[in-house]
């Protein structure tokens, strides 16, 4: 290393013969990093609490409340009868609806497939609270046995509950592995022509 090198720049040690320079950072970069780590900590205050952020969750929300009007406008308001129910459940576009929202919420209590868990199975012929295919909406819409089938009326659209109904009535009769049969047989949901 060359002698006239100011020895104001080098710093106070020495390794193996290799000095090191005192290079210290800019005030500006210091400025900057201080500055961006303000910003965030405010950021991420604002973004929990203030009324002119819209949260990540928020948009989602009003995307689906979207998408589902604009699927709906389609059908207008259904009706939880005989006849709306059994229609739907030959169509194949409203029953991916109605998988999607039994998928959503009924999961964790009637397994993914329907074939039970906490809740009873629904691919079977044996219902504890169900005599007709009605009494399918009227289930999910007001609950049952003192809350452990929880009431959707107030969560879902009145359509997603006439969707749900259709979806759990097509299940009936897969009998798929699960749970085992639980109250009493019923007779079968009456065919599309026969509405009531």
């Amino acid at each position: 290393m060359s002698n006239d090198t100011d020895s104001t720049l080098i710093r106070g040690h020495e390794y193996d013969g290799i000095m090191e320079y005192d290079n210290p950072t800019p005030l500006w970069w210091h400025l900057i990093w201080l500055s961006s780590m303000i910003f965030s900590v405010v950021y991420f205050f604002l973004s929990l609490e203030s009324p002119w952020f819209v949260h990540q969750t928020q948009r989602l929300e009003r995307a689906q409340v979207a998408e589902i009007e604009r699927l709906f406008a389609a059908v207008g308001d259904l009706e939880g009868d005989q006849e709306t129910i059994v229609s739907l459940m030959s169509d194949e576009q409203w029953m991916n609806y109605g998988a999607s929202v039994f998928s959503a919420n009924c999961t964790s209590c009637h397994g993914s497939n329907g074939g039970g868990g906490v809740g009873p199975n629904l691919t079977d012929d044996a219902y504890i609270n169900v005599k007709t295919v009605t009494d399918i909406h009227a289930v999910i819409a007001e609950g049952a046995n003192n809350g452990a089938m929880p009431a959707w009326g107030k969560r879902l659209h009145p359509n997603e509950i006439v969707l749900l109904s259709s979806y759990v009535a097509s299940l009936r009769g897969k009998n798929l592995a699960g749970k085992g049969p639980e109250g009493e047989v019923i007779p079968p949901w009456p065919g599309p022509d026969q509405g009531g």
